[in-house]
């Protein structure tokens, strides 16, 4: 008999609170709020181009998209985030589809919860 093993897709995302800490040291709370909340939109339509190329095959789109979307990242402290999109990245240049389809759901689930995560932090500060 064949053994199935069900993999779980329930992964948090990290989140570099210093990082978020010293942006509003830096700059101050309202000043902050403002460029982190920017920083979400810019996110938001990169990680959306991203999944976007993928899904429409254009490898060179991928990277650029990923790319941009990883530094964005890591800019906010999105540490899981940034390290998917660099994984996506590197599966479109090996032109690799298995791999990239995969990672881009990947990409698109911690996406959503980082971005949700970052949005409600404030909230529970």
């Amino acid at each position: 008999m064949t053994k199935i093993a069900i993999l779980a897709v329930d992964e948090p995302p990290r989140i570099d609170v210093q990082r978020l800490d010293q942006i509003i040291h830096e700059l101050g709370e309202p000043a902050a709020a403002q460029v982190i909340g920017a920083a979400l939109e810019q996110l938001a339509l990169a990680l959306r181009c991203t999944v976007a190329a993928s899904q429409q095959g254009d490898p060179g789109a991928v990277v650029a998209h990923a790319d941009q979307l990883s530094r964005l990242a890591w800019q906010v402290g999105l540490v899981t985030l940034a390290g998917v999109a660099i994984d996506v990245g590197a599966c479109a240049e090996r032109r690799d589809p298995a791999a990239l389809a995969a990672t881009t759901c990947r990409l698109e689930r911690i996406g959503n919860r980082s971005l949700t995560e970052l949005w409600d932090l404030p909230e529970h500060a």
